[in-house]
């Protein structure tokens, strides 16, 4: 058996026989990836401290590593399928351990955000050929299964960046949350080496580089847009984008019409199977994203959990994940896409609107059954529509399928954390200046409490604080009526350090359902919307899987 696995697939006479022990490495390529996301959300409250940022500084540590992403996939697959998808990834997981070390070694914002930008780049170039090798190593036939990993693979990740990245924190700072990527990317090098073998479109014509540069403008622009609109006002820095986006679309849809071996055949759009699976994957990426944001904060900041506890507590969506996706192998081959997708949009949508009772009395058992449904939704809805994107696409443009779909997954929670995160902030902010109208709060600290949930929680720390600091003056006081008064002060303190402290948790939690209801609504509207563009039958095999089993790799 040879150390290095040379053979290309497409050359091989039968379906490669360590194709599973290949998808092992191609699903850990996946992991750390969506981890390096999820992770972050947790460590976040931690480097905030430790570096000063401000919360523009974290938004941008954040979405840094978004815009490279996914703006980047869909030429990056192209080049991948032209060259070398395993080189592709390799080079990907090169690129990624080293934006990891920089970020581990980083100790200022701009150090950050400059690695987790590396990171993406990193990023961009795995993604796709994950997608891309899976399609072009199985078999038609095994194909949806091996998705379904895949797909369950990616659910997983979303439960286990906190649980990861908590139990670091546990003992070690949040620069160690980096540095976890790197032997685990360096596991997958060698795991790609050994056991995937490398895989090429089997034509050689030039890749269209004006449509894959004309891509990046537009799509970097656009969530550059989702990104700096809602959070940061729309200024000239987001109309700017706006109208980049605008045109850069425009230009690339004409290009690509014109272009004899385009980037990307944008008439694929007018297929009702494929354009309903990009769709549901972006809506479901919304409100996925989305949920994820707000429930995290919840977690940490109103019910006191700490990283390691708030990621064991976000395991049910992980196994419910599992569960949905195995559940699609059983639904899918009898009830059709159309009728399992939907159920899990419906299904995300119920999520959704159970977590519309959220309340100030509300405890983690609350949010127990939402968590399940979702993950279920999730791997309901997700599998299908990734097996149904890459079987859109020939042989030869699998990487450009898998760079499609990350594409849709990319924008839609770009969107989710963006439109919801935006409405969890200012509906936080006008429920708090409610709670406190009246109170002798003063202006510049009902400022800072409304910036965010942490911010709130430490003003009303800082009232405790200070009725600590005037009891201690009390304490020593020798004037018995000076005492009295100091005593008194302390009281009055203590007690508005307790209504700020109930102020904000009842109003992050009215907040919280508060998006939910229009994170509902949105996926409702869009369930109906994917619903009706879903063909109810099924697209027809090329052909039979008995012939395709006994065909070359090459020739599928």
């Amino acid at each position: 058996m040879r150390l290095v696995m040379n053979q290309p697939v497409e050359k091989m006479e039968r379906p490669y026989a360590r194709r599973w022990w290949a998808l092992l490495v191609l699903c850990l390529s996946l992991l750390i990836i969506v981890m390096a996301n999820t992770a972050l959300t947790v460590a976040a409250p931690d480097m905030t401290e430790d570096l000063g940022l401000s919360s523009a500084d974290l938004q941008w540590v954040i979405d840094g590593y978004t815009v490279p992403y996914a703006a980047l996939m869909l030429l990056l697959g192209a080049i991948g399928d032209k060259y070398s998808r395993r080189g592709a990834l390799v080079l990907g997981l090169v690129v990624f351990g080293g934006g990891a070390v920089s970020g581990y070694l980083a100790g200022s914002a701009t150090a950050v955000i400059a690695a987790r930008a590396v990171m993406g780049v990193g990023a961009a170039l795995i993604m796709p050929a994950t997608l891309s090798l899976l399609a072009a190593t199985f078999p038609r036939a095994e194909r949806a299964k091996a998705i379904t990993l895949w797909t369950a693979t990616a659910g997983l990740a979303i439960a286990a960046g906190p649980l990861v990245a908590g139990a670091l924190l546990e003992d070690h700072g949040w620069s160690s949350t980096f540095l976890i990527n790197v032997p685990i990317a360096a596991l997958a090098i060698v795991g790609a080496f050994v056991l995937v073998p490398p895989s090429k479109a089997d034509h050689h014509d030039r890749v269209d580089y004006v449509g894959g540069l004309l891509s990046v403008v537009w799509i970097g622009a656009l969530v550059y847009m989702i990104i700096e609109g809602p959070h940061f006002g729309w200024g000239a820095k987001a109309i700017g984008a706006a109208v980049l986006a605008g045109v850069g679309l425009v230009a690339f849809v004409l290009w690509e019409l014109r272009h004899p071996r385009p980037v990307l055949d944008v008439r694929r759009f007018t297929e009702r199977r494929f354009a309903g699976s990009n769709l549901a994957v972006a809506l479901f990426f919304l409100a996925v994203f989305g949920a994820f944001y707000y429930l995290t904060q919840h977690l940490q900041f109103v019910l006191g959990y700490d990283a390691l506890d708030t990621g064991l507590r976000m395991l049910p969506l992980a196994g419910a994940v599992f569960v949905g996706s195995a559940l699609t192998g059983y639904l899918t081959p009898r009830v059709g896409m159309k009728w399992t997708v939907s159920a899990g949009m419906v299904g995300g949508t119920v999520a959704l609107a159970l977590l519309t009772r959220v309340d100030a009395g509300s405890s983690y058992g609350d949010f127990v059954v939402p968590l399940v449904v979702l993950g279920l939704a999730i791997g309901l809805a997700l599998s299908p529509c990734t097996d149904a994107i890459m079987g859109s696409f020939p042989e030869a443009e699998l990487g450009v399928g898998g760079a499609v779909n990350d594409t849709s997954l990319e924008l839609g929670g770009s969107l989710g954390i963006a439109i919801l995160g935006s409405l969890l902030g200012t509906s936080y902010s006008d429920h708090l200046a409610d709670a406190t109208r009246g109170g002798k709060l003063p202006p510049s600290a009902l400022a800072t409490a409304q910036d965010s949930v942490g911010a709130g929680y430490a003003v009303a720390q800082g009232i405790g604080d200070k009725a600590r600091e005037v009891a201690g003056q009390a304490a020593r006081a020798t004037d018995p009526q000076q005492a009295a008064q100091l005593k008194a002060q302390a009281r009055q303190l203590a007690q508005g350090a307790r209504q700020m402290a109930d102020a904000v948790g009842s109003s992050f939690s009215d907040a919280v359902a508060h998006t939910s209801l229009v994170g509902a609504v949105i996926l409702g509207a869009g369930t109906v919307l994917v619903a009706l563009l879903l063909p109810r039958k099924e697209k027809p095999a090329e052909k039979p899987a008995e012939q395709e089993e006994r065909e070359p790799a090459g020739v599928r």
